[in-house]
């Protein structure tokens, strides 16, 4: 097909498709899903080799929130049979944290309910950090705390976050059909928030709730536009108890398009089979693989995952490898491996200061 042709020519470039061109990749038949995998195959490759990245979620702090995502077993008013629970204490979690590690998690995700976390709620999970790191120092930290306030990503960096996820979940213009509690724009500013402190942008969106062709193409061509360097892609959960619960609109190969149009737009960015793989791509969830670098070992927030050992199988089976803590996920050019923050020191001192200038 001269359009998969062109999207390949154009990820190895780094160079984003058009819109008609995502839309067209969504629109292509299931006669021919196993040639547009390939082609996101040939671009995920390039840019990853045959790596897998596993990460591992450890719900902090479960149900309760008060805001009202319509696809959220914890939202406000949900009936969804969910565990609920305050704050994990800090050995608490690293104990959960350890499981994922040792079944060769490379990042652990640490999530709490809620709209955004007070500065009590921060130190909270700098204590947590503090006791994850100090059984296994090299795994990466991300945290997921809802909307973030000025200086909290500084002080989550400085206790050793990685990461932070902040997931925009569905396009603007319909942000508001799933949520009326906050808005998309919140979205965006903590995204916004957590890379100018310098913490890696983890932020994706949820497929299956009602959205339109064109409104997939829309949010994904927005994370790229903020340059995030993670792509959880979810499938809506119809958890019993929520708005979306009689939502079963998804197919497996409905899903395989979508996680391929994501790879053509995002070509050199880790993108992630997250959330509700297990019931929607079901068998065919290793073709996945050869779309995303990136899977959730183990169980999700407030639901069973496929078994960790499943998953390691499935990755070899498919003849791809998990990926060690001493290898870079994102390529030299988005890694910033020579980009050393810490070499650089702000000025406060010298003209516009009370004290001398360096000289």
């Amino acid at each position: 097909m001269d359009l998969l042709d062109t999207l390949v020519d154009k990820g190895l470039r780094r160079e984003p498709p058009t819109r008609d061109e995502a839309l067209a990749v969504l629109g292509t038949r299931d006669d021919d899903l196993l040639e547009v995998v390939a082609a996101a195959g040939e671009v995920r490759r390039h840019w990853f080799g045959r790596r897998v990245k596993l990460n591992y979620l450890v719900n902090l702090k479960s149900g309760l929130c008060p805001e009202d995502c319509s696809y959220c077993s914890q939202r406000l008013g949900s009936k969804a049979d969910v565990l609920t629970y305050t704050w994990l204490k800090p050995d608490e979690a690293a104990a959960a944290a350890e499981a994922g590690v040792a079944g060769g998690a490379k990042r652990v995700c640490l999530v709490a309910s809620g709209r955004g976390p007070t500065g009590r709620d921060v130190e909270r999970v700098a204590d947590t950090i503090a006791a994850i790191k100090k059984q296994n120092e090299d795994v990466e930290i991300c945290a997921c705390l809802g909307l973030l306030s000025d200086g909290q990503a500084a002080r989550l960096r400085e206790a050793g976050a990685h990461a932070y996820n902040h997931n925009l979940n569905t396009a603007e213009a319909v942000y508001a059909d799933i949520c009326t509690t906050h808005d998309f724009t919140d979205r965006v500013a903590s995204v916004q928030k957590s890379k100018a402190e310098g913490l890696s942008a983890c932020s994706g969106l949820i497929a299956g709730m009602g959205e339109s062709d064109s409104d997939l193409v829309d949010v994904v061509f927005a994370l790229r536009e903020l340059d995030v360097d993670s792509v959880p892609v979810n499938f809506l959960i119809p958890f019993k108890g929520t708005p979306m619960a009689e939502d079963w609109a998804l197919t497996p190969q409905r899903c395989l398009r979508i996680l391929a149009m994501v790879r053509f737009v995002c070509p050199d960015v880790e993108v992630r089979l997250a959330g509700g793989r297990e019931i929607h791509l079901r068998t065919l969830q290793p073709l996945a693989l050869h779309v995303v670098n990136s899977i959730f070992l183990g169980d999700y927030l407030t639901s069973e995952g496929q078994a960790g050992k499943a998953d390691l199988d499935m990755i070899a089976d498919a003849g791809f490898e998990v990926e060690q803590t001493d290898t870079t996920t994102l390529p030299e050019h988005r890694s910033g491996e020579h980009a050393r923050a810490d070499l650089v020191a702000m000025r406060h001192r010298g003209a516009g200061t009370d004290l001398p200038p360096n000289a």
